[in-house]
């Protein structure tokens, strides 16, 4: 048996409990001492049956990534394989295949808290769509944690001029130390912040989207409509559904430019994708390129951690040894 976070209702936080160690299901699996997960966004929507990829087996150790130590010594950084033992636990079966090692002056609690929040842009603009230095980005949704990541992402990977979006005064006004070279609010009336931001990336060639609903919805065909070029292309990457799971998309917005709108996460882009991306990611993120600041918090305290005020400054990641 082992201590983990264990999900047994999808209406409540997981609780602190004993339940049986994952045991290897092939060759290329081991069982590993978890050092470090990371409270996701991405796993509060597992752990309450949300995401689009739950088959609402009960009970659940929550956890979809974490950092390990192998029986053998070495340090990985991993994706939990697809079962109902998430990483949240003493021990996680380790598939060696969805698994990059890890230098051991490498952070265990940096890689955990920043890994899962740039995969999202990090992926996007290098797989799904041909990203290159001197491009335009707007970031909708810049001021979570995300969205944050997307920003510093989206400079080092050679944009000229990123433009951040979002609801949060305080965070919005920080993100110039990120790498934005230009914030729009969105709060108020939601056209108006639609109208705004048209204005102000009319001419960016890539949209980060972490937002969806109506703030896409009232964005696309004012952008469109101010371009100069709208036979040049615009690639809008849906990634997040924070303002909501469905957006009108007006016909006249595919037909009267060059838009593209596609999506990325968990089915369009492979697991060897993002496993190929893993390790330029992780230099930068150890290498201190990006910026990320993280609160370690002991594994017993999962359920205080998970009802506690949200932070869009600070990832939570549970540390089983504290």
């Amino acid at each position: 048996m082992m201590h983990a976070a264990i999900v047994r209702s999808f209406q409540s936080a997981p609780t602190y409990g004993t339940i049986e160690t994952p045991q290897p299901a092939g060759d290329h699996e081991v069982v590993a001492d978890v050092l470090a997960a990371g409270l996701h966004p991405r796993v509060r929507s597992q752990a309450n049956g949300s995401h689009y990829t739950s088959n609402e087996a009960l009970p659940l150790i929550p956890g979809i990534d974490g950092v390990a130590r192998l029986p053998d010594g070495g340090m990985v950084y991993f994706v939990a394989p697809d079962t109902p033992y998430g990483t949240m636990a003493e021990k996680s079966a380790v598939d060696l295949r969805r698994s990059v090692p890890l230098p051991e002056e490498a952070d265990p609690v940096t890689i955990a808290a920043a890994m899962n929040p740039a995969m999202s842009s990090w992926v996007a603009l290098r797989r799904r769509l041909d990203f290159q230095p001197g491009m335009q980005v707007l970031v909708l949704g810049a001021t979570g944690n995300s969205g944050q990541m997307a920003v510093q992402i989206a400079k080092l990977l050679g944009a000229s001029r990123v433009i951040g979006a979002g609801r949060d005064s305080d965070r919005l006004r920080k993100l110039a130390a990120l790498g934005a070279d230009e914030v729009n609010s969105l709060a108020g009336d939601p056209e108006e912040a639609a109208h705004s931001v048209a204005v102000a990336a009319s001419e960016v060639d890539v949209v980060v989207d972490y937002l969806w609903g109506k703030p896409a919805e009232l964005t696309m065909l004012p952008l469109l409509k101010r371009r100069s070029d709208r036979s040049r292309t615009l690639s809008w990457i849906q990634i997040g559904s924070v303002a909501g799971p469905a957006a009108a998309v007006p016909s006249v917005a595919l037909r009267s430019a060059d838009f593209r709108l596609i999506g990325s996460g968990q089915g369009s882009v492979t697991t060897e994708g993002y496993l190929a991306e893993f390790p330029a990611l992780m230099d930068a993120i150890a290498s201190g390129k990006l910026r990320v600041d993280a609160k370690p918090v002991p594994l017993h305290q999962v359920e205080e951690a998970w009802t506690a005020p949200s932070d869009p400054e600070k990832r939570i990641v549970l540390v089983p040894t504290i």
